[in-house]
């Protein structure tokens, strides 16, 4: 089925994530290594049983990758070789171009701050997504979107996406969770955390307290995060905050492990 798909001038949403399940042998989220190699010769097979020529993008992917077998392609790399029809991922990337747009993306569309986007708010941030680049769209097709886009980024399968899940849409070099990703911490040592850079005891953490919070764990975890970039961190998530109020709850979507709320013991 993924073959005829790609035989295709134009790729639905739902036809996508077939192929790059199809292709994700082992479900780590990316396409690499023999499923690579296979990719790119079913592509071109494909492509010449339709009668169509390698576009551009195929073409440049195909001879970047053709003879790198450590190399691989995530959702979003795919989405921007194949013909998807309205390349709906990538309107995500025109909207959330920083982590820092991102994350006030994020604290608006999750309007319950239950620290998840669900169904019916990833439908919301999609509609405000398509009328913002003026595509038309009917109910049905926003449906479509949704239900693709879930089933893409719910690696745990929940029915609802987390920071880190949803974080997957933006480039690896502007996703800083990714590195945020080897220091977080279980819930008790982050509660120890921040009630010790809390210096003032009043619930949350300002810019400065949050500062000296980075500087360290910068510090402590030299070689996963970037002294530099510690500006880049501070605004991205400070944009989780409530007018400059950094709550538990905001910091622990980028530094718990685990699931944490207001009335979480510590």
């Amino acid at each position: 089925m993924a073959n005829a798909y790609l035989q295709g001038v134009e790729i639905s949403a739902s036809q996508f994530l077939d192929i790059f399940h199809h292709y994700d042998n082992d479900g780590n989220g990316y396409i690499e290594g023999k499923e690579l190699q296979s990719f790119i010769k079913e592509l071109q097979q494909a492509r010449e049983q339709a009668g169509l020529e390698l576009t551009d993008n195929m073409r440049a992917f195909v001879e970047e990758f053709q003879t790198n077998a450590d190399a691989k392609i995530g959702i979003i790399e795919l989405v921007q070789i194949l013909p998807t029809e309205e390349n709906f991922l990538l309107f995500f990337r025109q909207q959330l171009k920083s982590c820092t747009e991102f994350m006030q993306a994020w604290r608006r569309y999750d309007a319950d701050h239950s620290g998840y986007i669900e169904a019916d708010e990833l439908k919301n941030f999609l509609k405000d997504l398509l009328r913002k680049a003026k595509k038309p769209y009917d109910e049905k097709k926003l449906d479509e979107y949704t239900h693709t886009t879930l089933k893409i980024f719910d690696s745990n399968q929940d029915g609802k996406l987390c920071l880190a899940e949803m974080a997957r849409l933006l480039p690896d070099e502007e996703n800083f969770l990714l590195k945020f990703q080897n220091v977080k911490m279980a819930r008790k040592e982050f509660n120890k955390i921040f009630e010790l850079y809390d210096k003032d005891e009043n619930g949350y953490m300002d810019e400065n307290e949050l500062d000296a919070l980075l500087k360290d764990l910068c510090e402590k975890n030299k070689k996963v995060l970037e002294v530099s970039k510690i500006p880049t961190y501070q605004t991205a998530i400070m944009a989780l905050s409530d007018g400059g109020k950094l709550y538990r709850t905001e910091l622990a979507l980028v530094l718990c492990a685990e699931e944490i709320s207001a009335t979480s013991p510590s």
